[in-house]
């Protein structure tokens, strides 16, 4: 079993922040996804801080951070690891995030490139229009209510017990039930509920995802970006990938057999060295006013609409074997 780290904590904006602070060398800020936290980074932070800074932030309404009526939208995500990480007095970093936390990452390379080296996300919403039900299911008005009555006692450690006998039943599609059954944990709290609402409805309606990359992805020409994906993730499709691939066609895309929405807890060691891997032998992105400007005016003139490309077949990218 993996040791937790030390949680420390910080005021921003009035509002208390939790986060993971370890190593030392260049910084890599690492973002996780929706309804999680700090701890889906713990197989491998203290792998990372051998050779990095490591800032393992819960996000606001997630974890151990506060969870206020407050802005949950991305744009407002970014702004506030950007003034975090002026707090912890960090000038710039190699963002890397996970589902929710890769549109947060995308995000702030996009609203401080001048603080981003390079980019890293791990099955990221952005590219597709595709979204598990499930999440879907979180816009709908009385999601909080009905997950009030959903943990009760009794209702709840009967909903865990069977998630955790179908994760450790070898079936197919069960790579992620021990992460749904900790979140289904964290259900309880109805301030978390509220927040989770709030964060699913600023980027994801009944159709699906909302949010997209496809008609800025082109300035990753300028950003060192690698794109993770596990084979076998139901939350958002591992086609997904090859729209990156797509519109992105900069980024280093990796996808991982045996592998589901989170091949950062499915193969820790293969993350970790794919991430050092892509650190080291990449130089760090330098923001350039004049070129930002000159990319911009002339890039995309024709932008992809978001579910475009989705379709193509994984052997576009490159299917990564256990090491």
């Amino acid at each position: 079993m993996v040791e937790p780290v030390e949680v420390q904590r910080i005021v921003v904006h009035g509002h208390e922040r939790a986060f993971v602070k370890m190593g030392k060398g260049p910084a890599l800020l690492l973002l996780h996804g929706l309804a999680c936290d700090h701890t889906t980074w713990t197989p491998l932070i203290r792998e990372l801080a051998k050779n990095y800074t490591v800032i393992a932030p819960d996000l606001l309404g997630h974890g151990q951070s506060d969870k206020p009526r407050a802005d949950y939208s991305i744009g407002g995500y970014a702004n506030g690891m950007r003034d975090l990480l002026t707090v912890l007095n960090i000038d710039k970093v190699t963002v890397v995030g996970h589902s929710l936390g890769g549109g947060v990452a995308m995000q702030f390379g996009y609203q401080f490139p001048e603080r981003t080296e390079r980019m890293i996300v791990i099955a990221p919403g952005g590219f597709g229009l595709e979204v598990t039900p499930a999440i879907r299911m979180v816009t709908v008005p009385g999601f909080v209510q009905a997950m009030g009555v959903l943990t009760l006692p009794g209702v709840r450690h009967l909903g865990k017990a069977g998630l955790r006998a179908l994760a450790g039943s070898g079936l197919a599609n069960s790579y992620d039930l021990n992460e749904v059954a900790d979140i289904y944990e964290e259900m309880r709290d109805a301030r978390f509920r509220r927040a989770i609402h709030h964060v699913v409805r600023q980027c994801i309606d009944f159709k699906g995802q909302i949010i997209t990359m496809s008609d800025r992805a082109y300035l990753t020409k300028e950003m060192p970006t690698l794109v993770i994906w596990g084979t076998d993730d139901k939350v958002i499709p591992a086609s997904h990938a090859a729209a990156a691939a797509r519109l992105a066609p900069g980024a280093v895309v990796e996808i991982l057999p045996n592998s589901g929405h989170f091949p950062h807890k499915d193969h820790p060691e293969r993350v970790a060295e794919l991430m050092h891997e892509f650190v080291s032998s990449t130089r760090p992105a330098t923001y350039n006013r004049r070129r930002m400007r000159q990319m911009l005016l002339t890039g995309n003139t024709a932008p992809v609409s978001p579910d475009e490309g989705v379709n193509r077949t994984l052997s576009s990218v490159q299917l990564v074997n256990e090491r």
